[in-house]
């Protein structure tokens, strides 16, 4: 859907269109995911902020379990309710908690408007990711807040890329 108060997609804050979310979530696939699965790819994303210097939470979630959780240095507990909130929409929507965002805005609509949940218990804000596996579908997630959104979903995706080899 084009919108033409919005700026140009050159400008790297600008929502990316809802298919490219999707295709990022049909691309980034285990044909696993163990314990050790959890720890490396935590490992991987604490390292990364680390390198950026970003002031972020990190949460993997496994089947109601957490799995991999890290704080780093500027996050606070606000990350943590975050974290909790963004787990919650993949849980219920089974995609990535920015592309359910990105869907209701296409539909010219917000995620509280149009999901009627609590906002206090569910936002569709970038940062959480499902964690898809082979003939399983979504098993968990894995979740980074702290940054602005995109940058926190930009940042999931990279490190799933690297974990998973693409």
């Amino acid at each position: 859907m084009h919108h033409p108060q919005l700026t140009p997609r050159t400008t790297p804050e600008l929502t990316p269109p809802v298919e490219e979310l999707e295709k990022q979530e049909r691309r980034l696939v285990f044909r696993q995911f163990t314990y050790d699965d959890a720890w490396a790819l935590g490992s991987l994303l604490v390292e990364m902020a680390r390198e950026r210097q970003a002031p972020v939470a990190i949460d993997i979630h496994r089947g109601g379990q957490q799995l991999f959780h890290a704080a780093l240095p500027g996050s606070t507990p606000d990350n943590d309710a975050w974290i909790t909130r963004k787990r919650r929409v993949v849980e219920r929507y089974g995609s990535a908690s920015y592309l359910v965002g990105a869907r209701c805005r296409a539909k010219g609509t917000t995620f509280e408007e149009s999901s009627r949940l609590d906002p206090d218990e569910y936002a569709a804000h970038g940062g959480s990711f499902p964690i898809t596996v082979d003939n399983a579908g979504v098993i968990g997630s894995v979740t980074v807040s702290g940054l602005p959104q995109l940058q926190d979903h930009r940042l999931v995706v990279e490190a799933l890329e690297k974990f998973l080899d693409l």
